[in-house]
C-alpha cells in the first residue's frame, strides 16, 4: 500500500482495517479451509461489530444506500487491504458475487424485489450467487448460451445447466442469465437476468466442483447446478427483458478493479512472506536465502511489478470515476490480464523461496495458488482482453475492422 495517495478521509480507516486483518482475521485463516466454511461464518459475524464500529460494512455503497460514499480509487485501495486475507472482504459484506449483485438490484429491482432480496443482501443475512457460465459453451463468448427462460403465461420456466457458480452453497438465491429471446437479431440482446430462489423445485446443486482436488463448501466453493423446469414470476426478471448483458457490462467495470486490487493485496502478503523467508533461512555457514541473487532478483522483480500494477489499476479506478466504465475500457481490459499475470508470478516467487514448505498448506501460499490461478480465466480470459485491448489500439492507427 503506496500510503502517500490515500485521501485524508480514507487514512484512518485504512490503518484500523489493516490492524483488522492483520488480528482479526489472519489467525482465523488456517482453520477456516480445513473445516465446513460454516464454522468461520459465525466467527466472521461475530466481528461485525467491529466493522460496522470501523465504518467499513459496505464500503463500496453510496450515502444514499447507506455506505460511506466513498469514490472507487478511494475503494480500490481499501480493497487491496481486504485482499490480504481471503477472508476480508467478506468480513466486510464486500464479497464477490454479492456485492456485484448487490449494485445490480439497487439499479434495477423493483420495491417488491428490494425487500426479499436485497435489504436481507446488505444486512449480511443472507449470500447470493450468480449464474452465467455453462460447461457447453465457451466462457470467451458469453452470448452462446443453452439455458432458456420461457414465458407461461405471468412464470418463467427454466431450464439449463450451469457450472462455476460461485458461492452457490448456502446462498438464498441466484441471479441467472438465460435465453429469454432466442429470435432477437443481436446475440447481446437475447438473454435476461433473472432471481431465482434456490429452494425453488428443480433447483438442483449437483456439487461443489473440486479445483485442483479442493472443493470446499460454503461461500468457498465453485457450484455445478442443474434447472429443470424451474418456475419463478415474471417480476424476478431484473430490467427488461433480452437486457441481461447490458445488465452485466454494468457491474463489470467496477468489479474488475475490485478483483483486481484484491489481486494485489494478495501480492502485497505473499511478498513479505518471500521475503521474510529470504532474511531468515539459514542456508549454513552464515549465508541466508536473502544472499542468493536469483532471489534478490525476485525480490526486487516482485516489488515493480506490484508497484506497476497498482497504479495501472488506481489510474482505471480514476479514469472509470472520472468518466465511466466505457471511457476506461482499455484501462479495464489492460488491468485485467496484466494483474492476473504479475499474481501469478509473485505467488510463484513466494512458493520457490519457500521450498517444500511452500506447496503445503501451512502458509496461505499453495491456497492462493490453487485458488487464484483461474484470475487468468474468469471474467474473461487473458488472451481476449489482449486482443481486445490491441484491436483497440490498432484502430488508431487505421487498421479496418476484421470481416471474420
Amino acid at each position: 500500500m503506496l500510503s502517500r495517495f490515500l485521501s485524508p478521509r480514507i487514512q484512518e480507516l485504512a490503518h484500523q482495517l489493516r490492524e483488522f486483518v492483520d488480528q482479526e482475521l489472519v489467525p482465523l485463516e488456517q482453520n477456516a479451509f480445513h473445516r465446513p466454511f460454516q464454522e468461520t461464518e459465525q466467527a466472521l459475524k461475530a466481528l461485525r461489530p467491529k466493522v460496522k464500529a470501523m465504518g467499513a460494512w459496505n464500503l463500496y455503497l453510496s450515502k444514499d444506500h447507506g455506505g460511506p460514499g466513498f469514490s472507487l480509487l478511494e475503494v480500490a485501495q481499501l480493497s487491496e487491504i481486504l485482499g490480504r486475507s481471503p477472508l476480508g472482504h467478506l468480513s466486510c459484506n464486500c464479497q464477490a458475487p454479492d456485492a456485484g449483485n448487490i449494485e445490480l438490484l439497487l439499479s434495477h429491482a423493483s420495491p417488491a424485489l428490494a425487500s426479499q432480496f436485497l435489504h436481507p443482501l446488505l444486512s449480511g443475512d443472507i449470500r447470493s450467487c450468480f449464474s452465467m457460465t455453462e460447461p457447453d459453451f465457451a466462457g470467451s463468448n458469453p452470448v452462446n448460451m443453452g439455458t432458456t427462460a420461457i414465458r407461461e403465461g405471468d412464470e418463467y420456466v427454466i431450464n439449463g445447466h450451469k457450472w462455476f457458480t460461485s458461492s452457490a452453497d448456502g446462498a438464498s438465491f441466484a441471479i441467472v442469465m438465460a435465453v429469454t429471446n432466442p429470435e432477437a437479431p443481436k446475440p447481446h440482446m437475447r438473454a435476461s437476468m433473472i432471481i431465482v430462489p434456490t429452494d425453488r423445485p428443480g433447483f438442483d446443486l449437483v456439487r461443489n466442483i473440486p479445483v485442483m482436488g479442493h472443493a470446499g463448501s460454503g461461500y468457498h466453493s465453485h457450484a455445478e447446478i442443474r434447472y429443470t423446469n424451474v418456475r419463478v414470476p415474471v417480476t424476478n426478471r431484473l430490467g427488461a427483458e433480452g437486457a441481461g448483458f447490458a445488465l452485466a457490462q454494468e457491474r463489470l467495470g467496477p468489479g474488475r478493479i475490485h478483483h483486481c486490487m484484491r489481486w494485489i493485496g494478495i501480492c502485497e502478503r505473499s511478498f513479505d512472506l518471500m521475503c521474510m523467508r529470504a532474511a531468515t533461512r539459514d542456508m549454513g555457514n552464515g549465508s541466508y536465502l536473502g544472499h542468493k541473487q536469483t532471489v534478490q532478483h525476485w525480490i526486487a522483480e516482485s516489488r515493480a511489478e506490484i508497484d506497476a500494477a497498482r497504479m495501472l489499476v488506481l489510474n482505471a479506478a480514476e479514469t472509470i470515476d472520472q468518466a465511466g466504465s466505457k471511457a476506461a475500457a482499455r484501462e479495464i481490459s489492460t488491468i485485467k490480464f496484466f494483474a492476473a499475470n504479475v499474481l501469478q508470478k509473485v505467488l510463484d516467487r513466494a512458493i520457490q523461496t519457500h521450498g517444500a514448505l511452500g506447496i503445503t498448506d501451512d502458509t496461505m501460499l499453495s491456497y492462493w495458488y490453487r485458488e487464484e490461478r483461474g484470475a487468468r480465466i474468469y471474467d474473461g480470459p487473458d488472451e481476449v482482453h489482449k486482443s481486445s485491448l490491441a484491436k483497440k489500439i490498432l484502430a488508431d492507427y487505421g487498421m479496418p475492422r476484421s470481416t471474420h
